[in-house]
């Protein structure tokens, strides 16, 4: 169901305002939830259940120092995180001093190829170019994501960012990454995280944005309050 409705709407709205996007992809994103997981964020969804405090392994961007943190738990499959991804970035560029930006991990069982880009994240990371292989995973999203075995995409991905082949090759096949994903999606589950993305904001879950003025508004706020 979510593909035949992505597809539609990627044929359909093309040029239309990204409001009506995000709108769209988050019927699909709810269509998507997990079932059962246990949710512990508050009954009115702002408020998380037991967020991990953001520590040496996460991946952050921005200031590390910064007062204002902004964790997104994410899936590089899910079409909805795909089409926050450039909102997320820009807003990374514009804020890179006052906000320390972290991803986490939330492959959702229904995306067989989520643990894999993961996996293909992580092996990035330990050569130091995480942030550069996310980029490149959710700008070709479309390409590998419905493929049945998207590791020789992921291997062109890390010859095209300059990465040592063979090293990555043995990374992405190890059990680490795999396990990161886990462990992040467990730290979700903590939360009270039952779609993807979920942002958090300084601890607080917050409702998605549906525009990089309403999601600049948020930030704005919470950079003026912890002045």
């Amino acid at each position: 169901m979510d593909k035949i409705f992505v597809l539609w709407l990627y044929k359909n709205m093309t040029g239309k305002p990204f409001i009506l996007i995000i709108v769209g992809v988050a019927v699909v994103a709810a269509v998507a939830v997990y079932v059962g997981l246990g949710a512990g964020g508050g009954s009115d969804g702002t408020t998380a259940g037991l967020i991990d405090a953001v520590g040496a392994t996460d991946h952050v961007k921005g200031n590390p120092a910064a007062k204002v943190v902004l964790i997104e738990y994410s899936d590089f499959q899910c079409p909805a995180c795909g089409a926050y991804y450039p909102l997320v970035r820009k807003l990374a560029d514009d804020y890179a001093n006052d906000i320390a930006f972290v991803y986490r991990h939330f492959p959702l069982q229904q995306h067989p190829n989520a643990i894999p880009a993961a996996r293909a994240a992580e092996a990035a990371a330990l050569q130091g170019k995480f942030w550069e292989m996310h980029n490149t995973l959710f700008e070709h999203q479309e390409i590998w994501a419905e493929a049945a075995n998207p590791t020789d995409m992921f291997m062109g991905y890390a010859r095209e960012l300059g990465l040592a082949e063979e090293q990555f090759r043995r990374d992405y096949e190890a059990d680490a990454g795999s396990d990161r994903a886990k462990s992040d999606f467990q730290s979700g589950l903590r939360a009270g995280v039952n779609a993807t993305p979920t942002f958090y904001l300084n601890g607080k879950r917050i409702e998605s944005p549906r525009s990089y003025d309403a999601f600049k508004a948020v930030l704005d706020e919470a950079i003026a309050q912890n002045r």
